[in-house]
């Protein structure tokens, strides 16, 4: 299926079918023309224009509800604590919400936690205040447009003023269907002084597949408010994979980011925060591995508006086989952002001759009286550290498996849900075999 099959009137049809309001039919709509003229996105250093991003199979949502936790896979499971009583958890199969879960607590003090589309509808002015406006917009390009226009999936999640969430909330996207076609939206919102620390997983478990993943997330910290928001992704062998992940900070918010970008298909990558309010802290913690012949570009962005602003980007990846990654990590402080402080760091290791990694650190400062650095490192695993192992006994192979993991853990220690930790641990374990 290409998506030149879908008209207006499959658009609004489809709309209808999930019971959403007119501004979101509308919004559709107008995306769906807006993409026919729109250019493709241009990662820096990275040709996508053979990339398929818009040839599918299926688009429609099934009725996959779960009857309870012990109905999914093994892989899943593990992710969760499935005797907890209190899970504050969505689970999403392939484009349909199957469970959620969150406590009577978090319910009483107004916290939200639906699937997007049931939100668009009973809290339909609180979503439209989020959805495509202030993070990511809808014409940016034809892959955003698309997005909007053919949404199927999606979380949404809102934390009240002075209402601090303390245990994580969790959600797991899962893909066992070898046909989905997955446009997922996430939105996380924490109000005026407030907090939550919000987890997820892109999980395949089907093995190599031929599909399309078109993801964005937006991420909101209101006045003196805190998100720090976890992810795993690892999607199978033959996803084309477009993720995008946003965040907007107020004055004196935080938004913290820890990533495992795991995929095992070819993938563009954008994360973004923009720092808006004076005092707003950005900080963004993201490890690759690559494998195979993978070809991935990674966009990590930090852009101060806000006085004594402050940003921090930290990149680890490991290249093995073929596979070739760009990083790109750039600090932007636009003027009137004065006594903002923008760093970055950027790593890659390469495992094989034929890997490829390319690191490209970038700083962009419009305002005299701020701070700013980066540094950026490409090269093999050093062999003063595999000696120094190596003569205790430990072989070249065990040796050189712990230096990987001691140059990811910088990330990996950040995830804050232990079943996630594990699962990253282990993925970056059967990658780097």
């Amino acid at each position: 299926m290409e998506t030149k099959t879908f008209n207006q009137d499959y658009v609004t049809s489809f709309s209808k079918q999930l019971g959403e309001p007119d501004w979101l039919t509308d919004l559709r709509l107008q995306a769906l023309a807006k993409s026919e003229d729109l250019p493709m996105p241009k990662p820096d250093k990275t040709k996508i224009d053979k990339w398929n991003f818009t040839h599918f199979k299926e688009h429609v949502v099934k009725n996959e509800a779960l009857s309870s936790l012990s109905d999914l896979d093994e892989d899943v499971k593990a992710l969760i604590d499935v005797e907890a009583s209190n899970n504050n958890l969505y689970v999403q199969v392939n484009n349909t919400a199957a469970y959620t879960s969150l406590s009577d607590e978090l319910k009483a003090q107004g916290v939200i936690l639906m699937d997007i589309h049931t939100a668009a509808s009973e809290h339909s002015e609180l979503v439209k205040k989020y959805f495509m406006t202030d993070g990511v917009k809808v014409d940016e390009h034809r892959l955003t447009a698309l997005h909007a226009a053919l949404l199927n999936g999606g979380v949404f999640v809102y934390v009240p003023k002075n209402v601090e969430v303390a245990e994580p909330i969790q959600t797991i996207f899962v893909h066992n269907d070898p046909n989905t076609t997955l446009f997922n939206h996430v939105i996380v919102v924490a109000d005026d002084n407030s907090s939550v620390t919000y987890v997820e997983n892109y999980i395949s478990t089907v093995q190599e597949v031929e599909g399309v993943f078109n993801i964005i997330s937006e991420v909101f910290a209101n006045t003196n408010s805190r998100v720090t928001y976890g992810a795993v992704d690892t999607l199978a062998k033959g996803i084309t994979t477009y993720v995008n992940r946003r965040g907007v900070a107020a004055r004196d918010a935080r938004i913290e980011w820890a990533l495992g970008l795991m995929n095992d298909g070819d993938t563009i990558s954008e994360n973004v925060t923009n720092l808006m309010g004076d005092g707003s802290y950005g900080d963004t913690k993201s490890v690759v591995v690559g494998r195979g012949e993978q070809k991935q570009n990674f966009t990590t962005k930090v852009v101060h508006f806000g006085k004594h602003s402050e940003g921090y980007i930290l990149k680890h990846g490991v290249m093995k086989d073929s596979a070739s990654s760009i990083f790109n990590g750039i600090g932007k402080i636009e003027h009137g952002a004065s006594k903002s402080n923008a760093e970055q760091e950027s790593r890659v290791l390469m495992l094989s001759e034929k890997a490829r990694g390319d690191a490209n650190p970038i700083l962009l400062i419009d305002e005299d009286d701020v701070t700013a650095g980066h540094a950026a490192s490409v090269g093999r695993v050093d062999p003063i550290q595999l000696y120094y192992l190596m003569s205790r006994g430990i072989s070249k192979v065990e040796a050189e498996r712990l230096v990987i993991h001691g140059f990811l853990a910088p990330v990996v220690k950040e995830l804050p849900i232990e079943g996630v930790k594990k699962q990253l641990v282990e993925v970056i374990e059967r990658k780097v075999r």
